[in-house]
């Protein structure tokens, strides 16, 4: 206790320094502790489950000539079943990897719903039981079954009052009577943020036949995942063989994986690229305020002089000094928790909860242990160089030296010089990574639209109701609604899709039915619409005419095909007249330009441009509207004259005219749906040029400080090389010289480090090379000019020197 009392009075003598260290050391601590929050939260903190390590998913490797790519398996409703009835080692269950939400009237009050689709035994899979009730029975999971329902705890208490009795209670979910056979206990981790559960009858016969579910999978009593994996692919060999058929060369196989790892897959590369970023930031610091603290044991060398020649011993100086560098990391680090916090509430608001489980990032013990660790590390770090320097120091020196008006550089200066060049070149890699970053949120939000997104509001309504699925109703729904619409003072138009531009849409085989590429079935993105769709949205049609109110259900098949589609798989760019599908093949009858739109099958990036069929509504057969609207919600768009007031209301107003039962789940501008499909990019920039930019204030201290360190050191020398003639530019040029040659060796060393570190980014990267000239240039151009700023403000100073004062102090 005597040393820390003693290192608070030496600290409270020199405030600045204190004050300077104490800030630096609660950015990057903060920092470090916000991002190991999220790390925690999703990579490393069980699940919050019975018996977590026994919880997996199903991954499948997919090996050819070459190359080898990992990637969850989806399941259809064939493997599925193959799952359940041929892997004894483990309890599997499914749960859907999309759901378009449902209507649910409880009472005479109507509410849109987020719905998960789960099947039997799920909840027993995750070992959770309801706090009301029971799970869905096998024979409420198949087709034909008792409709059942199970309530999250927010629901139940949003929409019920919490009532304990509300178990048997009938409800109208999806337009059908179900009733409530449970209710989950609180802080229940709801896939997809649901607030309801309903059973998803996966079968061979089911919805589709795409891979959309996902299995999880609990090992039983006395089995392994070795032997759980052995089974997954002797049940799935059937499947297995036709792929490989299929495929020659190829070479398929599935394998479980932790539930946890499985989850997080795809945003473990940024949550770990992220932390990787606050390590550089680390770094940085460290490197400063090793700097910071060199520079003071040089100043206070004549009094460990003096201490040592009254008897103290090395040892008391270095605790001493390892005991003033713990005081201000534990300053720092508890400064740093705070900002931690203010952090993390300010990231908990930027995730969308479908991002990153948010509810689960806390600074919870594990994280408090690793500031502490951090710390403590940082500390040991900070110190070293001046603890070293201590060991070196020479007695008799050191005490005539005291008696000087000045205290020498010494070597400290190339060494503050080595530490800020290792800190430029960790900032020109945190810089480049978030102009790159930068650069591709640019490019996707300036890609050609391919229609006017002006005075257009959108919105989206669930229609995975049993009431239509008849394709009738449907129709006369569509109409009913989008003539009240079109009555709405200042519409000019109105229409609905069932997806819009930067949404996904659904992906089917389209069979080309004549021409040379007869018999080929490519997949594209299918969107069913009204008419005046493409005119409401003023996307241009190139060929032939849009839909018009004499496409019915009982006229000609007609389809329009966007510029993609008539190129890649029609080769010629005015498809008009050929035809496609199978049964009764559909005439293409006009080819519109191409928009942009969220991934589907043809690539990963954010947004892009796919080959996409339209069909009028009024032919769509039933079996997919019930299909397409578990997946979608279809949209109704209005474009509008100028500004209305109160237009959601009135379009609200206008389906109630048709359903008064149907509530809109949500009133879109078609900027908000753009900013929706590129919210991973945008959180990316945000992240990284936030600590990129507190990099860049660190190495501008680092430099500042040197160069101030500087002009106090030679102040002397300063003002005897003036009295002697020297102009005052020319000592500027003396003393800055040193800033600037650590600025340039770190410019120069960070863009060799970035030629390896920057290869991290590319999967995040469109649009953009890695090595982008303008992004490199742009960042040596920004470092440059902040170490010439820091350069030059603390040699200013200089001409505040009167060297007669000099002399005379000589």
């Amino acid at each position: 206790m005597p040393d820390v009392r003693f290192a608070i009075r030496q600290l409270l003598r020199n405030k600045a320094f204190a004050i300077t260290v104490v800030f630096t050391l609660a950015l990057s601590i903060g920092a470090n502790t916000a991002i190991f929050s999220v790390v925690n939260a999703l990579l490393i903190r069980p699940l919050p489950y019975p018996q977590p390590e026994r919880l997996g998913t199903i991954f499948g490797r997919v090996s050819g000539p070459g190359n080898a790519e990992d990637e969850r398996s989806g399941v259809d409703g064939e493997k599925w079943e193959l799952l359940r009835d041929n892997v004894p080692a483990v309890l599997a269950a499914v749960q859907s990897e999309f759901a378009a939400g449902a209507n649910l009237k409880a009472g005479s009050a109507v509410q849109y719903v987020h719905a998960g689709r789960v099947s039997a035994h799920y909840f027993e899979v995750l070992g959770t039981t309801p706090r009301l009730g029971r799970t869905f029975t096998e024979d409420e999971d198949r087709d034909g079954g008792p409709q059942a329902a199970i309530l999250s705890d927010g629901l139940w208490r949003s929409a019920f009052g919490a009532d304990p009795r509300v178990i048997g209670t009938n409800i109208l979910l999806k337009g059908e009577p179900s009733t409530i056979v449970g209710v989950m206990p609180p802080h229940f981790a709801m896939p997809q943020s649901a607030d309801i559960f309903t059973p998803i009858r996966a079968s061979r016969h089911g919805e589709g036949t795409g891979t959309n579910f996902t299995a999880i999978v609990r090992l039983r009593p006395g089995a392994t995942w070795q032997q759980a994996d052995t089974q997954i692919n002797a049940a799935w060999a059937d499947r297995i063989n036709r792929f490989e058929k299929h495929n020659p060369g190829s070479h398929v196989s599935y394998y479980s994986v932790p539930l946890q790892q499985g989850q997080s897959a795809d945003l473990r590369g940024p949550v770990v690229a992220l932390m990787g970023a606050v390590a550089f930031i680390l770094m940085i610091a460290c490197a400063n305020l090793a700097g910071l603290m060199l520079v003071r044991v040089a100043r206070r060398t004549p009094e460990f002089a003096t201490r040592l020649a009254l008897g103290a011993s090395r040892w008391d100086i270095l605790r001493q000094l390892w005991t003033e560098g713990l005081v201000l990391a534990v300053a720092g680090g508890g400064a740093g928790v705070v900002l931690a916090f203010g952090a993390l509430r300010a990231l908990t608001t930027l995730l969308p909860p479908d991002l990153l489980p948010v509810q689960n990032i806390a600074l919870d013990g594990r994280v408090l242990l690793f500031t502490a660790l951090a710390t403590i590390a940082t500390s040991v770090l900070f110190g070293l160089l001046p603890a070293l320097q201590t060991r070196r120091l020479d007695l008799r020196a050191a005490i005539a030296a005291g008696s000087s008006r000045s205290v020498s550089a010494g070597g400290h200066t190339r060494v503050r010089q080595a530490l800020i060049a290792g800190e430029i070149a960790l900032t020109v890699v945190l810089l480049a990574a978030s102009g790159l970053l930068v650069r591709t949120l640019v490019y996707l939000e300036t890609l050609p639209s391919g229609f006017d997104a002006n005075n257009v509001m959108a919105a989206r309504l669930s229609l995975d109701d049993a009431r239509y699925h008849d394709p009738a109703k449907f129709r006369d729904l569509l109409s009913k609604s989008l003539a009240s619409m079109r009555q709405i003072p200042g519409a000019e138009s109105a229409s609905v899709g069932l997806s819009l531009p930067y949404e996904r849409g659904l992906n089917d085989g389209i069979k080309i039915a004549d021409g040379k590429e007869a018999g080929q079935q490519p997949t594209a993105t299918v969107i069913y619409v009204t008419p005046q769709y493409f005119e409401t949205l003023r996307i241009p049609v190139l060929a032939g005419r849009t839909f018009t109110e004499a496409d019915t259900a009982d006229s000609q098949p007609v389809v329009i095909v966007n510029q993609s589609f008539a190129r890649r798989y029609l080769n010629q760019p005015d498809a008009t007249g050929r035809q496609l599908g199978a049964d009764k093949p559909r005439i293409v009858v006009a080819v519109v330009a191409d928009v942009a739109k969220a991934p589907g099958f043809d690539s990963d990036q954010p947004l892009n441009v796919e080959p996409t069929v339209y069909v009028p509504a009024t032919q769509v057969p039933g079996v997919l509207i019930a299909v397409a609207h578990i997946w979608f919600q279809p949209s109704w768009i209005v474009r509008t004259s100028g500004p209305v007031t109160g237009l959601t209301e009135q379009m609200q107003h206008a389906l109630a005219s048709a359903d008064p039962s149907l509530p809109f789940s949500g009133f879109y501008r078609m900027t908000d749906i753009r900013a929706e499909a590129v919210t991973m990019q945008r959180v990316e920039v945000t992240l990284l040029t936030t600590l990129a930019a507190l990099a860049l204030l660190l190495s501008a201290i680092g430099i500042f400080a040197l160069v101030s360190n500087l002009v106090l050191q030679r102040t002397r020398e300063i003002g005897i090389r003036i009295a002697l003639g020297s102009t005052i530019h020319q000592a500027m040029l003396e003393i800055g010289r040193s800033g600037l040659i650590s600025a340039a060796c770190g410019l120069a060393a960070g863009l060799v480090l970035s030629a390896f570190a920057l290869r991290i980014t590319k999967s995040a990267l469109y649009g953009v090379r890695i090595y982008d000239p303008v992004t490199l240039f742009g960042v040596l151009g920004i470092l440059a000019i902040i170490a010439l700023g820091a350069t030059y403000l603390p040699t200013l100073r200089i001409a505040r020197i009167h060297p007669a004062e000099t002399l005379r102090a000589e």
